[in-house]
């Protein structure tokens, strides 16, 4: 094993500096005011959860989860998402109390990393998750809510991409001739690697009216202007008309410019029943979130009743915010030397009084005075008549 270095950090963990926290907060603060707005209570689960509960109803995979034991004994995991953490407090208490429930989070979640890549193991995500209703309509909100956050936070340039699980898992048990087969299928569709896809379909020696019907589905389902257009594919299914009504209502909304349909939309979030979206945005090369319907996760947890939701990543979205325009927030540091503490301290006094940020700073303790100045909008040196700034 070799030696930990003394500025190191576990494997995918990320220190937040003083300026990204800041933008994180405001991103917290802002969102949670527009989702309780639109009837959504914040809620706050633990960090650790038991792996016999929520580890194993999650549906990250078990080499992502990061296990503890107790002083008891039991196996511990780091919460790897909110989805399910929140699907195991509605069941156990709150759908006793109202239903539908609609309930929102920001927290860290955790993901082990194998190798060093770039990727997290830990981030914020903020969600709502909609429980207790099992309509299109629920959908649509879920949808829209995601999307009118975004527009809350000054995006124009994003997308969302809507499939339904339901209709892909129909089509790849249609067109293949074993649960091995749709399985790799559908692993390639999670990664979006559709030149696999083509070449699997070629290597499955599947008859030529199923391997020509999988390539040509690939080919028109990724961009589809109306869902009848994807009607020849599948066996008669409520899901079809079901996501017909759904693209009517986002209609309704006024943002269906920011909608597209894509039937090979599959995710490693195993759970995800019926529909299921990604959110894309100009700035992140990854999805900046991703939502959908998954009524089986509560029954895990004794409950039979509908559920939909969707979480945005905020490292993501904050990528996507860089390329605005940011005012620099005033800020004042007031200067003084030993024997002016008290007159510098009465100036600070008044400056915070009036609701301005002020720093108390000792003139004799800085190194580098120009530098540290520079943080500042406004200096004031305390004894002297001049009052410099920006």
């Amino acid at each position: 094993m070799s030696s930990i270095k003394m500025f190191e950090k576990p494997l995918g963990m990320r220190d937040t500096f003083p300026q990204i926290f800041e933008k994180v907060e405001a991103v917290r603060h802002s969102g949670r005011d527009f989702l309780y707005k639109r009837g959504y209570e914040f809620i706050k689960t633990p960090a650790v959860e038991y792996f016999d509960t929520v580890g194993k109803a999650s549906a990250i995979a078990d080499a992502h989860l990061f296990k503890l034991v107790d002083s008891q004994g039991n196996t511990l995991v780091l919460r790897p998402d909110m989805t399910t953490p929140i699907a195991r407090v509605a069941t156990s208490k709150l759908l006793k109390e109202m239903i539908p429930l609609r309930l929102a989070y920001f927290a860290s979640v955790f993901r082990a990393q194998e190798t060093e890549g770039g990727r997290p193991a830990e981030f914020d995500q903020m969600g709502i998750e909609l429980i207790g209703d099992q309509s299109v309509f629920a959908d649509a909100e879920v949808i829209v809510t995601a999307m009118e956050l975004l527009k809350h936070f000054k995006l124009e340039e994003f997308k969302v991409t809507i499939g339904h699980a339901g209709i892909l898992n129909c089509i790849l048990q249609d067109y293949t001739e074993s649960i091995e087969q749709q399985a790799t299928l559908r692993t390639l569709l999670v990664q979006r690697n559709y030149v696999g896809f083509e070449e699997a379909v070629e290597s499955f020696d599947l008859p030529k009216a199923k391997s020509d019907a999988l390539l040509q589905f690939i080919e028109e389902a990724m961009d589809v202007k109306d869902i009848r257009d994807i009607e020849k594919y599948v066996r008669k299914n409520d899901a079809l008309e079901y996501m017909q009504q759904l693209a009517q209502l986002l209609e309704m909304s006024d943002l269906a410019e920011y909608v597209a349909f894509d039937f090979t939309l599959s995710s490693h979030m195993s759970y995800y029943t019926g529909m299921l979206f990604e959110v894309f945005a100009v700035g992140s090369g990854f999805p900046l979130g991703n939502g959908g319907r998954y009524d089986g996760l509560l029954e895990v947890f004794g409950s039979k009743v509908g559920a939909t939701g969707f979480s945005i990543r905020v490292d993501r979205l904050l990528e996507t915010l860089n390329g605005q325009s940011e005012k620099r927030q005033e800020a004042t540091v007031v200067l003084f030397e030993e024997k002016q503490y008290e007159a510098a301290l009465l100036h600070v006094k008044a400056l915070r009084a009036a609701g301005k940020l002020a720093t108390l700073q000792l003139r004799s303790s800085l190194v580098d005075e120009a530098a540290f100045l520079a943080y500042f909008t406004e200096v004031v040196v305390v004894g002297q008549e001049e009052v410099g700034s920006e």
